[in-house]
């Protein structure tokens, strides 16, 4: 079973190639979960509120949730010392030319790439009197991107994770970085953070969303928090908009998904045009979206050919049972992304001044 297991491993280590598409869906639904973490009902939204529950059903939801940021936080506290020991400090994917021929020192330079390129996308201006001067990281991760903008920017930021151990190293890599003047990290909510209404220059979530159980709560506080002009970024990973003849995904793409959600801990996934939906029922301006899904295609090939080398099978193997189960999953994202299931999306927009 073993062998079998690495070999398939093996041959999905070479690049896939996708073509962009263009945003096609116009039937908006959401997903939330019901049931089981991981089960799936469609329901319509309205503005940013979800479908009337009853108190037994808000009860459950409320259940589901904790056990999902339970597995969540579990999942980080075992897997994010291997990641850092192989791929540095930023935990999310890189921004590649597509067909371009990359070698494994390239890999940590796309990742700052993303962080840049994700800044262009959303117009941050170039003079440095309109930089943003705080920032909330939601879902930071080990803080890679949060020093990052407070290097840029000379900007205070604060990030929160679910993840104990996330936050402590966060804020060890600040102080020996000379930063902990500027960053701070904690654990908190992102569904529920601890900060005032309209505290944050720039919103910053890159790769968290899709751990969320409840996108427009997300958003939302996304919303929140964000100060008058001040910008959202979001990078999440995505399924594919619905076409205007679909009322759902096919059924075989709902089970990829729900094999992917069972290995990474995620809840029901929604599609880009559904996130701008949302942010359109807020009222929010300069709205924006793209399919980066070429430009991200170097990167789980990438991953798992360093989980193949010694070093990396050693580790996982000595993380815990957690992280193994992600690691064999990583084909399926491989799989989704080349069957046009799983798109790499950003969306940005700027709250309004009043």
């Amino acid at each position: 079973m073993a062998t079998t297991r690495v070999s398939w491993l093996l041959r999905c280590t070479h690049t896939w190639s996708i073509q962009p598409q263009t945003l096609c869906n116009r039937n908006v639904t959401t997903l939330t979960t019901t049931g089981t973490i991981f089960s799936r009902r469609r329901t319509s939204y309205v503005g940013v509120s979800m479908a009337v529950k009853t108190k037994e059903e808000e009860i459950v939801l409320e259940e589901e949730k904790k056990k999902l940021q339970l597995g969540i936080a579990e999942f980080y506290d075992e897997s994010s010392g291997i990641w850092e020991d192989i791929w540095g400090e930023h935990m999310h994917h890189g921004f590649y030319h597509p067909d371009s021929t990359v070698s494994v020192s390239d890999h940590r330079d796309a990742q700052i790439r993303m962080i840049q390129q994700s800044l262009s996308f959303a117009s941050l201006s170039e003079d440095s009197t309109k930089w943003p001067k705080s920032v909330v990281d939601v879902g930071c991760g080990i803080g890679g991107s949060s020093r990052y903008l407070a290097k840029k920017f000379g900007a205070s930021c604060v990030g929160i994770t679910l993840s104990p151990v996330q936050a402590e190293r966060a804020n060890a890599l600040a102080a020996a970085q000379g930063l902990a003047d500027k960053v701070s990290f904690q654990v908190a909510d992102a569904l529920e953070q601890p900060f005032p209404d309209g505290q944050f220059d720039l919103v910053w979530s890159m790769e968290s969303g899709e751990h969320m159980p409840n996108k427009p709560k997300f958003v939302g506080e996304l919303v929140r928090v964000a100060a008058p002009g001040g910008t959202i970024i979001i990078v999440t990973w995505c399924h594919r908009d619905l076409r205007p003849d679909e009322e759902s995904l096919q059924p075989w793409e709902e089970n990829l998904l729900k094999k992917i959600c069972d290995s990474f801990y995620l809840p029901a996934w929604c599609s880009t045009a559904e996130y701008v939906k949302l942010l359109e029922t807020m009222s929010l301006q300069d709205i924006k979206s793209a399919d980066w899904s070429p430009f991200v295609a170097p990167f789980w090939p990438a991953v798992i050919r360093s989980a193949l080398t010694w070093k990396g099978f050693t580790s996982i193997l000595r993380s815990g049972l957690k992280t193994i189960k992600g690691a064999l999953a990583m084909p399926l994202m491989i799989e989704g992304f080349r069957k046009g299931v799983i798109k790499f999306a950003i969306i940005t927009c700027r709250k309004p001044e009043n």
